[in-house]
């Protein structure tokens, strides 16, 4: 099953590679960081736990499996051109207003995600310090709403025990019990200070809360929950887990505003447990 957003980092492309390292048996999946969900539509539990701190997308989530069709409805609607684009990427910019109230219903704010994710450059999701959206225009004047993954999707959220929430992956993650499975897909460690594609909350994600992170991780661990976490191959990353299983992989990213900086990227999956379990 495909996702219904593209995503920075998305893990679509080293599933496989991911898939090797699963525990063998677990109970309920948690995702504190769900993003495109790419995992999580991989191996479709039928119990799971999934969150984000972007809002915006665990509407998406809960207006597709409640609401499917309007929301293919008004993506219908919307064209894909520069003059559209930025005008329904100006409706989060009025003054001290409720999102909701400016856009009537919630149906209408997932297929406004969905529409810039699909239009915007590169399906980059980056918001400013005041919380609005600020991706430029992508330029591809061709997009045409996938009703039949938006309805997969559906099906599945619908038909499966699924909980949602919008708090920090420390709350997230504050039920997940022996013998669960937790896996972090959290905003990558950057090499540069001028790294801005990890930008998907006006919060940011420092490395203060990348120490946060392994402290949980490590709580987990001592609770006896199968954890997983993916992030770059930094120096930084390698000595937080060294306690842990590092696994080196090699991913191709293609965001970098310089074309001779894309390509393979050093990536580590850690696990608090060998893949024999």
């Amino acid at each position: 099953m495909k996702s219904f957003v593209k995503w920075v980092g998305s893990k679509r492309q080293l599933l496989a590679i991911i898939k090797q390292y699963l525990p063998k048996k677990y109970n309920i999946y948690h995702e504190p960081f769900v993003g495109s969900g790419a995992l999580l539509f991989e191996l479709q539990p039928n119990d799971a736990s999934i969150n984000d701190l972007n809002k915006e997308l665990i509407n998406c989530y809960l207006s597709i499996r409640n609401y499917p069709r309007e929301v293919i409805k008004y993506l219908s609607q919307f064209k894909d051109t520069e003059s559209d684009y930025y005008y329904i990427r100006s409706l989060d910019r009025v003054p001290n207003a409720n999102m909701t109230t400016i856009m009537g219903t919630n149906s209408f704010r997932a297929a406004r995600m969905i529409y810039l994710n699909k239009t915007g450059f590169n399906g980059l999701y980056r918001v400013n310090k005041q919380g609005y959206f600020n991706v430029p225009y992508g330029k591809h004047g061709n997009y045409v709403p996938d009703v039949e993954t938006i309805m997969e999707v559906s099906q599945y959220l619908k038909n499966n025990n699924i909980k949602y929430s919008n708090v920090d992956f420390e709350i997230a993650v504050k039920d997940a019990q022996k013998g669960d499975f937790v896996y972090f897909d959290s905003p990558y460690d950057t090499l540069s200070d001028t790294a801005n594609f990890t930008a998907y909350t006006k919060e940011g994600f420092t490395r203060n809360d990348q120490i946060r992170l392994r402290d949980c991780f490590k709580e987990l661990s001592d609770r006896g929950c199968y954890c997983m976490l993916s992030n770059a191959g930094t120096e930084f990353i390698k000595d937080l887990y060294k306690d842990f299983n590092i696994v080196d992989v090699q991913a191709t990213r293609m965001l970098n505003c310089k074309g001779d900086k894309r390509g393979k990227v050093s990536e580590v999956l850690i696990m608090n447990y060998n893949n024999q379990i």
